[in-house]
């Protein structure tokens, strides 16, 4: 036995060494394990699209928002659930706060800007989430980037249009577009449309921006969605047709909405199909 003892405690050494250099290293088991979790949220994420009840995916939505956050937190790096976080804290904002406040506001002002101000500061989440993932600038932004330069691009967009009575909010919206124009330029189909959208909106938004320019990207949109997406057509609806005050283009836009969300059923579809619904009922105080 005693002459095993030196072997033994060579072993010892041995794998109290290679345990410490896990821990130390990059590929602890505790990250993988969280890597693999994450992994496995930010796929999830970009299956819940199937879902096509948008309370059930209400419901869903905060654990799984608050558990992908945590876990960002412990793999800060982990590229692909900062893009699924953010994505989801921005549809979060848009589909169950902003939009809310939109349907209460004739009948509860005070509520519908409680909504508001909660969407911006889910917004700003968002876009955090993206920016810490991405590089210091957008030139250096790489092809497999643009699903986060979008997501930080659409989450700052959406804060600044609720933040519309803040300079400094509204002075920001240059970046905003710094990071969407570059995802768009590496990647123009991302989204199947959401993209070239975004940069229509921007387009009308920015000063001095061009109608035939954004035009051109919400068709390129339309395009890239392939008849199955309704929110291209949503988002010309509201871009084009209403900065030209031209409410038979604006009703027949929402008209092939909903029949593209009927003959696609999914969660995006579903939403646009509610908003286009809730639009057609507000035509005559939009024209």
């Amino acid at each position: 036995m005693p002459r095993r003892a030196p072997a033994l405690f060579s072993f010892l050494r041995f794998t109290s060494l290679c345990a410490l250099l896990l821990l130390l290293s990059a590929c602890s088991p505790r990250l993988l394990l969280v890597r693999g979790v994450a992994d496995e949220l930010a796929a999830q994420g970009q299956a819940a699209n199937a879902e096509t009840d948008l309370g059930l995916a209400k419901d869903a939505s905060a654990f799984y928002l608050k558990l992908s956050e945590a876990l960002l937190r412990q793999d800060p790096g982990n590229a692909k659930l900062a893009e699924s976080v953010a994505a989801g804290f921005t549809q979060y904002a848009y589909a169950f706060l902003a939009f809310e406040a939109d349907k209460i506001e004739s009948r509860d002002a005070r509520a519908a800007q409680a909504l508001r101000e909660r969407a911006a500061r889910m917004y700003l989440r968002a876009r955090d989430h993206a920016l810490r993932a991405l590089p210091a600038q957008p030139l250096d932004l790489k092809p497999e980037q643009a699903g986060l330069a979008y997501w930080a691009a659409a989450a700052w967009g959406g804060h600044i249009s609720l933040s519309k009575d803040s300079p400094e909010a509204v002075a920001d919206l240059p970046r905003a577009i710094a990071w969407a124009s570059q995802a768009h330029a590496l990647q123009p189909e991302f989204g199947a449309g959401s993209l070239a959208s975004l940069m229509g909106t921007f387009e009308l938004a920015r000063p001095g921006g061009s109608q035939a320019h954004a035009q051109r990207y919400f068709d390129q949109a339309i395009t890239f969605g392939q008849s199955t997406q309704a929110g291209p057509l949503l988002a010309k609806a509201e871009g084009i047709a209403q900065a030209t005050q031209d409410k038979a283009a604006f009703i027949a836009l929402l008209q092939a909405a909903l029949s593209t969300a009927q003959a696609h059923p999914n969660l995006a579809n579903e939403l646009m199909r509610e908003r286009a619904l809730w639009l057609l009922g507000q035509a005559d105080d939009l024209f």
